[in-house]
């Protein structure tokens, strides 16, 4: 593999990204001007689903930002954004429903997200330092390789993660999307709106995912071909 077929690879990766964001951004947007029939915000949603899946410990809090929303399971907390906690559309909704899948995965010992969130310390200081070490083994490679190598490994916990972190994503979509029209929150004429959000928000996470592959096998590259 050369050089330029990689950088075409990394070009075609955020160009796709790029893509994928903006129609995240406009469908958020649109659907965010359409209202859910009962009226209910997107802490009501959540608040019910909470209570429909017999969860009492968490809470729902506002976050300030925009697509900021989370849920975390270090303080049992469900997070929402300013376009979703106070809104009554079909987006706050379905944001609000796919959170609350988290905090109910988190419920029910979920295995990927219970593995995902033990690799948190390991990533997190993966992603301290990973970029410093990769950028000195590069400079190095020919008289320090293993500094390289180390690095490679480094970021590979990340590249894990960012995999792990599909199903646990998918998934909590899928039990929001069941849950929303179980649960009367969306009807025929909502609910694959719902689901189109949600389907394009996971489309980033598989592109970051497929990203970050992409990027280890270049720095693998770099490494093997040291004595090319």
């Amino acid at each position: 593999m050369n050089l330029p077929i990689i950088w075409i690879i990394f070009g075609a990766f955020a160009l796709i990204s790029w893509i994928i964001q903006k129609r995240l951004t406009s469908k958020f947007e649109k659907y965010s001007k359409i209202p859910i029939p009962n009226g209910m915000t997107g802490r009501d949603v959540a608040e019910k689903m909470l209570n429909d899946s017999g969860i009492y410990d968490v809470k729902v809090l506002h976050t300030p930002g925009r697509l900021t929303d989370h849920y975390n399971p270090a303080d049992k907390t469900v997070n929402l954004s300013e376009g979703v906690y106070a809104s009554n559309s079909i987006a706050a909704a379905a944001v609000a429903a796919h959170e609350c899948g988290h905090a109910v995965q988190h419920a029910q010992a979920y295995e990927f997200l219970t593995l995902r969130s033990k690799l948190v310390p390991a990533v997190s200081f993966a992603s301290k330092y990973m970029s410093w070490v990769l950028l000195a083994g590069i400079i190095l490679v020919q008289s320090f390789p293993y500094l390289l190598l180390a690095g490679i490994i480094l970021f590979a916990s990340t590249t894990l993660f960012s995999f792990i972190t599909l199903p646990v994503e998918i998934n909590a979509s899928k039990r929001a999307l069941i849950w929303l029209n179980g649960a009367g929150i969306t009807n025929v004429a909502t609910h694959d709106k719902a689901e189109d959000a949600l389907r394009t928000a996971a489309y980033t996470y598989v592109v970051a995912a497929l990203s970050s592959l992409a990027t280890l096998v270049y720095y693998v590259w770099i490494y093997l071909g040291r004595r090319d």
